[in-house]
């Protein structure tokens, strides 16, 4: 017999190729067809908002719709960008299990990261419809017409990502693994179902089999964050009380329906743009004109860019992705270590997080009420209190480095960077003032950075490449459908644990900690530290600033100076290894790897928490502007 398939093999084979092929093409071209209606949604939510600002500012004749027709938008859009999101996988999970697993073991749980959330899915579509159907009696005050209108966007979102992660499923490489995890998700949920009539006895041990072990496992198996949070949700309620699922999905609708979480995919779009009309090129290079020739001038460089950039853009990511390029090569060719560089640009990561117009900022003011103007102002001298202490790990550091080779900037250089990048420069001032003098509200206030920084790449840096618009809002439609969509599930699950009693619990068990507010703080600190690097930001901020700001007021904490400290905290847990997953996305821009890092970023990570200690003890740095 000869190698060769026989006819009817070839056929099948060639067949199987065709339908592969096939499918291949109906999958990329439905989907395009989302990412398109997502990316269309981002530019006409930029528009209804900017042509808000106008009319209001300049006509002084304020459009009563425009912040009705942006939210049904934006609820739409954070539903879609899940979809994109859940189909490119790139919602938040956390991967450092996946990474010790063995190759079987790896793709069973892979097939379990996508069988989880589409058995979450089934349960809450139906609930979700009924929602929805119960939403058409209620008619919007300006434009006056039916809530399904709006309410939609959440059945037809979560029937889209059925069919997402059955696109996914169709795609995965082991059909052995899928099979497996789906007689582990079957059998779980199964199990759990039989056991409703045991559980609800339990009372409060509900909360932490659910509520920490049922998320811990899905976790640690890499599910996606949000579907864990949901899932955990779903299953306290419906096996443990009488609550109606519809109830969960109004929930779900609330915590993503805030306005001032519009803010987030706009502030992304705007560091996307700041780094493509090349903003922030200009801003490093004179910043690398005055210190270049300094010891560790280039380091200190970074920490400065990283403190400027994100006033700019408000995305770590983004932030990140417009630096490390341009830097890191130049520090490189003078000898500095990959190790070091990329530890000190997770370290910036975690520094940075105050400053405004931080993402994780504008979460925490619509979750828990405190005043964005007052975290805006709040956030932008502890962020330079903890940059200080990581310039005195880079001069110790770098205090021998030998600079011979290096040529001072000129003065008349330096003074034509500095007009090169006098614009860039300006934007996040302009951004403050705007928000500060009313002009625009926190939402708001991204529109007027976006206009800014398209004028300023077509016709002061001549640089504006239209072809990477497209890809930018999709880009920034996933991002925002993965955020906005894991905050509104941490805000259902937030609504069981305060349901359960567990916030009454907590604040009585917060209040005999000894010390007072310093003893609140610093346990605050170390949870957060621990949320940090299990949960990411601000997962972590929806599910346990709604319950903590309450305490920390009662305890004497003032609530901004609350938020500084804690966003510190969850942004050492963030970006610090072996759990923080922005010390491997830093890892990632960066093409440095992981293990390069480990030795050098423990004294940044001292620094940092030296400088969170400061912060805590001195209620001053956060408040003294207010």
């Amino acid at each position: 017999m000869s190698g060769s398939l026989s006819p009817t093999a070839a056929e099948n084979a060639a067949a199987a190729r065709s339908a592969a092929s096939g499918f291949g093409r109906l999958d990329a071209a439905f989907f395009g067809l989302i990412e398109h209606v997502a990316a269309a949604i981002v530019l006409v939510e930029v528009g209804v908002l900017f042509a808000g600002v106008v009319a209001r500012y300049v006509f002084h004749a304020p459009l009563v719709w425009s912040d009705e027709l942006a939210s049904i938008l934006f609820l739409w859009l954070s539903m879609l960008g899940a979809v994109v999101a859940l189909r490119r996988g790139e919602h938040m999970r956390m991967t450092g299990c996946l990474g010790l697993a063995g190759p079987q073991t790896r793709a069973v749980l892979e097939a379990l990261a996508i069988l989880v959330p589409l058995g979450f899915l089934g349960l809450v579509l139906h609930p979700a419809l009924d929602y929805a159907s119960e939403e058409r009696f209620i008619v919007t005050p300006a434009l006056e017409i039916s809530n399904v209108w709006r309410a939609a966007a959440i059945p037809v979102g979560l029937s889209l990502m059925v069919l997402a992660c059955l696109a996914r499923l169709a795609r995965a490489a082991s059909f052995k693994a899928v099979v497996i995890a789906l007689g582990l998700t079957a059998g779980l949920m199964v199990a759990f179902y039989l056991l409703g009539p045991v559980l609800k006895p339990l009372g409060q041990i509900n909360l932490i089999i659910f509520f920490v072990g049922v998320v811990a496992l899905c976790v640690f198996a890499g599910v996606p964050i949000a579907f864990a949070f949901a899932l955990a949700t779903f299953g306290y309620l419906a096996l443990t009380t009488r609550t109606p699922m519809l109830v969960m999905v109004g929930r779900l609708d609330e915590g993503m329906s805030h306005l001032i979480l519009l803010a987030v995919p706009l502030f992304i779009f705007l560091g996307a743009l700041i780094e493509m009309t090349g903003m922030a090129k200009a801003m490093i290079a004179f910043l690398a004109s005055l210190l270049g020739h300094v010891r560790g001038g280039l380091s200190y460089v970074l920490i400065g860019a990283m403190y400027l950039v994100s006033g700019i853009s408000g995305s770590k990511i983004a932030d990140m992705a417009a630096i490390a390029p341009i830097l890191f090569p130049e520090m490189k060719a003078r000898g500095a270590k990959e190790g070091d560089l990329v530890a000190l640009l997770s370290a910036t990561g975690a520094q940075t997080e105050t400053i405004p117009p931080s993402i994780v900022l504008i979460t925490i003011g619509s979750v828990t009420g405190v005043s964005i103007a007052a975290l805006f102002t709040g956030g932008m001298v502890p962020a330079l209190v903890l940059g200080l202490c990581l310039c005195t790990v880079v001069w110790r550091r770098y205090r021998n480095e030998d600079l011979s080779h290096i040529r001072k900037s000129a003065w008349r250089e330096i003074g034509k960077l500095a007009i090169v990048a006098l614009p860039a420069i300006a934007l996040p001032f302009v951004i403050r003032a705007a928000v500060v003098e009313g002009v625009a509200t926190a939402t708001e206030v991204s529109t007027i950075g976006i206009v800014y920084a398209v004028l300023a790449g077509l016709l002061i840096y001549r640089r504006f490449d239209w072809r990477r618009i497209r890809p930018m809002l999709i880009e920034t439609a996933s991002l925002t459908g993965a955020i906005i969509f894991i905050v509104g599930c941490a805000t259902a699950m937030a609504w069981g644990l305060t349901q359960s009693g567990f916030s009454r619990n907590l604040a009585q068990a917060m209040a005999g900690i000894p010390g007072g507010a310093y003893g609140f703080l610093a346990v605050s600190i170390v949870a957060f530290i621990i949320l940090g690097s299990v949960l990411e930001g601000i997962p972590a901020i929806v599910l346990f600033g709604p319950l903590l700001f309450p305490i920390a007021k009662a305890a004497g904490v003032h609530e901004v100076h609350y938020a500084m400290v804690v966003i510190f905290a969850m942004g050492i847990g963030l970006f610090a290894p072996p759990f923080g997953v922005g010390y491997y996305g830093a890892c990632a821009i960066s093409k440095i790897q992981p293990d390069e890092g480990l030795k050098h970023i423990w004294g940044y990570v001292a620094a940092l928490l030296v400088g969170l200690v400061l912060v805590a003890a001195i209620p001053w740095l956060s408040i003294g502007f207010l």
